[in-house]
């Protein structure tokens, strides 16, 4: 798509569905679900469609694809939530009960893509192809993220909040001015959607018509603000339409719901029709991250309730109960989700070899006249002491 092309989501296509302009934009009556909490396929009745808002069903396969990446997010963070009370991490904000939403972004995506992670998004990160040692090298306390974003077309894991959605948009506008056709995702939790960032993030794509989908999962805390106490709206995705952008609200527990509708924002905005807000309504279940307690502002009421709704045990009855998932493909699961834990503690057990002189290596493109005399002095100062010890 040319720099001034400009989609028009009140022309032919949106006449086409039979809908006006505000019934495209405003999210569907209630919320996209298509797996029950028990695990049963709802009718087409009951899945929440509307006319505008019409989602196939992904295929088994997919489906198989998903579970597998829900498998292995699971265990990777009851792995790491460990090694944080072990010591052997420095923090780790826990996507337990998440892992639906983290797993959707990432395999609704090409390679071509990039996806704009928040700090609890590693499982998303994981499911783009990322070494997990890569992925955790950053809550290991180490002074640099881990891996090379351009490898996956993944950006680093943003602790400031919401500034990576900005870079998502800087990324598409980038895209566009170079000639390079590419969806860019942005990740962000429903605390940051009370940020200034996602104001200005959500204007300038809608403005200048970006492909970006911007994906909110509300998970009802932001630390310990409950979600009444940010907005006042209906829901987070019906602030879209403020923007003049489509909004729409799926259910963040149900990885068929959210590959359709993810799927269907993806394959829009390469159309030309972005960008797009979609909002997960999902749970955190444990602690915002190891240094808080939820127990000060939320009740154990909740969180049993929310626990009926996992989506990883949603998705394996109804996977069982359609003969898609096997014994063999529910243990290869396991074993795979295994092996990365165990790589992650053998990891993580290693004490990591640091270089004082890095530094100064990464502060400046060209180091300054000042940098490079200091890192002359500490090197000099650390050779002394090696040749000092070595003569003991």
């Amino acid at each position: 798509m040319s720099e001034n092309a400009q989609p028009d989501p009140t022309g032919e296509k949106v006449k086409r569905l039979g809908i006006s302009l505000e019934d495209y934009l405003l999210p569907t009556h209630g919320r996209i679900q298509m797996i029950s909490e028990s695990g049963e396929l709802l009718s087409v009745d009951e899945q929440g469609s509307t006319p505008g808002h019409e989602y196939p069903m992904p295929t088994a396969q997919e489906l198989l694809d998903g579970y597998r990446q829900l498998v292995i997010g699971r265990r990777v963070n009851d792995q790491n939530y460990a090694l944080v009370r072990q010591g052997r991490m420095a923090v780790y904000p826990s996507s337990h009960g998440q892992e639906a939403s983290e797993v959707a972004a990432a395999l609704c995506l090409e390679p071509r893509d990039w996806l704009f992670p928040t700090y609890r998004d590693t499982v998303a990160v994981l499911a783009r192809g990322v070494d997990p040692m890569q992925v955790m090298t950053n809550f290991r306390g180490d002074w640099h993220q881990g891996y090379n974003p351009h490898e996956h077309n993944t950006s680093v894991q943003s602790t400031p909040l919401t500034t990576q959605l900005l870079h998502a948009v800087g990324m598409a506008q980038a895209a566009r001015l170079k000639g390079e056709e590419m969806v860019v995702l942005g990740m962000v939790g429903d605390g940051g959607t009370s940020e200034g960032d996602f104001h200005e993030a959500l204007n300038f794509a809608s403005v200048f018509k970006l492909p970006v989908i911007f994906f909110v999962q509300n998970n009802k805390y932001a630390i310990s603000v409950p979600l009444s106490r940010q907005t006042a709206a209906p829901s987070l995705a019906h602030k879209a339409v403020g923007y003049g952008m489509a909004g729409e609200l799926v259910d963040g527990n149900d990885l068929a719901a959210l590959l359709a509708v993810l799927g269907r924002a993806v394959k829009l905005c390469r159309e030309g029709r972005g960008p797009f807000l979609v909002e997960a309504d999902t749970y955190r279940m444990q602690s915002h991250t190891n240094a808080d307690d939820a127990t000060r502002y939320r009740e154990g009421e909740e969180v049993d309730e929310w626990t009926k709704r996992d989506p990883l045990q949603r998705m394996r009855t109804y996977l069982k109960n359609e003969g898609a998932l096997t014994e063999e493909l529910e243990a290869q699961y396991t074993s795979d989700a295994e092996a990365v834990a165990t790589s992650l503690r053998d990891a993580m057990g290693q004490d990591a070899e640091l270089n004082p002189l890095d530094l100064f290596d990464h502060v400046y493109t060209v180091q300054t006249p000042q940098l490079a005399e200091q890192r002359a002095q500490l090197a000099e100062e650390l050779s002394r002491e090696a040749h000092t010890e070595h003569q003991g």
